[in-house]
């Protein structure tokens, strides 16, 4: 959520705010604000795809802190779309401005873009870090602003929401939260975190001691993410101050202050809602009214107890309930273990798929995972190959369908996508969605690889922690287009050993013995890292590539955590650094010895050679040589194939199974 210019006014009047040291307390943190707030901090390259090592880097050092203060940290996360999706237009227009700077960003332009999988990154280390973290069922505002008051503790975000909830312990902006700079604590008392807490008594005092009650249905009447009342354009044109000015008229935050000023010659909601309404058309007051009054409890505390999840690992929510889903799904996405694009999903059948830096002549780079999406979805809305005994007819309306929201050269379109048909003898129905938690692991492992197009036999010499990206590899190698070159394979495979290098070589285990060439090769890899080479122009073809590769891995990573994670889940941080495969996929063009870094690791070497000859074996020996002469005639027939995929909401819909071979014939 969000108050259209509230936190600038706020942030501009220092007056507003206390000063507070945070230590020995409990402490509510809207997660989704601190990821983005934490991101941008770690990095200054927002091109090249994240560098979630770093970011991972960042999010110990902060908890660190909070750990130096005695400050016990409760992170609460935004979950998917509530089943009214009243936010859809916000979500749209903020898809539309990431859309915006990623152009922009491609081009050499300034600007920020969090990148595909911060959130995934961001949940892996709080669990690597033991922070307690709960992911909600929707919009988590309403339940931190009801946990932080069950606990008496103080709210840290960064969603001017805040600034109108009714905190018991107030509410701490992330930019005003010093926690690299932890100060020592005088006698007894021990460390804390300079911060400064919004003061809503000090905001309502400056408005003609404005009574707070008043403050949400400023909120709604200024425009937050869930309302923007048109018909209220007739109001600010017409109500004036006791000065002659008109609430809607005069420089920076005039209309915001007006607001707050008109507002405070009212006791409570009730009278101003009734005062208000009469500036607008008969017809339209009752129905202006309601909507009002229903947008207002937005901003009232939840009464869901999070504080029963952090006991006892789950909690009611009428919402949850009413969505009727499975129990193993409603736990799983409470805590993080399912993303909240699977129950947009199901619950919706609607999915937003976030751009990233990328080539934005050629077909999104989601197109390349739309087959994994395919089967997401026919396994979340059930479809099996019992319909193909329907007729054409029937089987097409039988067939679910899902909206995506993704973009089209540089603009956001609206897609409708079929999800696929599932292979009977996997799906049948002993395997519902409800029962899939009991579907022997073989099973959901094959369905995995085969929607992957891996034999699980290549996987074998693969260490397990790295069987999923090296079968996403796979996919991405096959599936992409325009075709992957070899340089960007082997850049991207020795980002891979760069990864495990540095994680055998600061195991924090001290019975765990390193080998000292791997110790000689680590410190080898970080000279080289440091060395500062002329910055060569932005290659955003391999970008183009690299997206790609994150967007099959991110469909991977949530079809392996749909069938319960037949495959271990990788540390996404050691995995990928944009920075670093862009660097490498350039000096491997020049300077081809650069694909023999690690050679002092005879250990390191080995996992090389694997990971090359495994994603090799599942192309023909010329692939490398016929993928760059037939370049132009690929980009063709990517454009003919997209069209096929994605189903502009005017075509009739066709039958999708990827799974025809993997039928039983009787």
């Amino acid at each position: 959520m969000g108050i259209q210019g509230l936190t600038g006014f706020v942030e501009e009047r220092g007056s507003f705010f206390t000063e507070l040291r945070v230590r020995d307390t409990k402490l509510v943190i809207d997660g989704s604000s601190l990821y983005h707030r934490l991101y941008f901090a770690s990095t200054d390259d927002f091109r090249r795809g994240g560098d979630y090592g770093p970011f991972a880097a960042a999010v110990g050092e902060f908890f660190g802190s909070l750990r130096a203060c005695r400050v016990a940290p409760f992170v609460v996360l935004d979950g998917g779309r509530d089943a009214d999706d009243r936010k859809l237009p916000t979500l749209k227009g903020r898809a539309a401005e990431r859309l915006r700077a990623a152009h922009g960003l491609s081009r050499g332009e300034g600007g920020c873009l969090v990148p595909l999988l911060t959130r995934e990154a961001f949940v892996q280390a709080l669990g690597r870090l033991g922070v307690p973290f709960v992911q909600c069922f929707a919009e988590a505002d309403r339940e931190i602003a009801g946990l932080a008051n069950r606990w008496g503790c103080p709210v840290l975000s960064l969603d001017s929401d805040f600034c109108v909830f009714d905190l018991a312990a107030g509410y701490c902006p992330l930019s005003h939260f010093q926690w690299r700079s932890v100060c020592p604590g005088e006698g007894e008392e021990g460390s804390y975190v300079p911060a400064r807490c919004f003061s809503v008594e000090k905001f309502c005092r400056h408005f003609s001691h404005l009574n707070k009650s008043l403050l949400p249905l400023f909120a709604v009447m200024n425009g937050n993410d869930y309302i923007d009342l048109a018909a209220l354009e007739v109001f600010f044109s017409k109500v004036r101050l006791a000065g002659g000015c008109a609430v809607g008229k005069g420089g920076k935050h005039a209309r915001l202050q007006g607001l707050l000023r008109w507002l405070s010659q009212f006791a409570e909601p009730t009278e101003a809602v009734d005062s208000l309404l009469k500036y607008l058309k008969k017809h339209q007051r009752e129905e202006i009214r309601e909507l009002l009054c229903t947008s207002m409890e937005d901003y009232t505390p939840s009464d869901v107890n999070l504080e029963d999840f952090f006991q006892n690992g789950k909690y009611e929510c009428e919402a949850a309930r009413k969505a009727d889903l499975p129990w193993w799904v409603l736990d799983a996405l409470a805590k993080g273990k399912l993303a909240p694009f699977i129950s947009d999903a199901l619950i919706l059948r609607s999915t937003f798929l976030h751009v990233q830096v990328e080539n934005m002549q050629r077909p999104s780079a989601h197109s390349t995972a739309l087959p994994i999406r395919q089967v997401i979805y026919g396994l979340l809305l059930k479809v099996s190959q019992n319909t193909e005994a329907a007729s054409p007819s029937k089987q097409s309306n039988e067939l679910p369908v899902v909206c995506e929201f993704d973009r089209l050269q540089k603009t956001l379109k609206k897609t409708f996508v079929q999800a696929a048909s599932l292979p009977t003898d996997f799906c049948d129905d002993h395997f519902t969605l409800d029962k899939l938690i009991e579907v022997p692991t073989s099973r959901r492992r094959m369905l995995l690889l085969e929607t992957l197009g891996v034999k699980p036999s290549i996987l074998e010499s693969i260490p397990s922690h790295l069987q999923l990206p090296v079968a996403v590899t796979c996919y991405w190698i096959c599936c992409s287009e325009p075709k992957v070159n070899s340089h960007q394979l082997k850049a991207l495979l020795l980002t891979m050993v760069s990864g495990e290098l540095h994680r055998i070589t600061n195991d924090p285990d001290p019975t765990v013995v390193h080998a000292e060439d791997d110790t000689i090769a680590y410190n080898e890899f970080l000279k080289w890292k440091e060395k500062k080479l002329q910055i060569k122009d932005f290659d955003l073809d391999a970008a183009h590539s690299f997206c790609q590769w994150q967007c099959c891995l991110q469909m991977g990573l949530y079809l392996n955590q749909l069938l319960c994670t037949p495959l271990s889940e990788p540390d996404l941080t050691r995995l990928y650094s944009g920075t670093l495969v862009h660097r490498l996929y350039q000096e491997l063009k020049s300077t081809p010895s650069v694909e023999n870094l690690f050679s002092s690791s005879p250990k390191m070497t080995q996992v090389y050679q694997v990971l090359l000859n495994t994603v090799a074996s599942t192309v023909s020996p010329d692939f490398f040589q016929k993928s760059e002469s037939c370049k132009k005639k690929k980009a063709s027939n990517k454009k003919k194939k997209t069209m096929r995929c994605a189903i502009p909401e005017t075509q009739r819909l066709g039958n999708v199974n990827r799974f025809a071979s993997l039928g039983v014939e009787d």
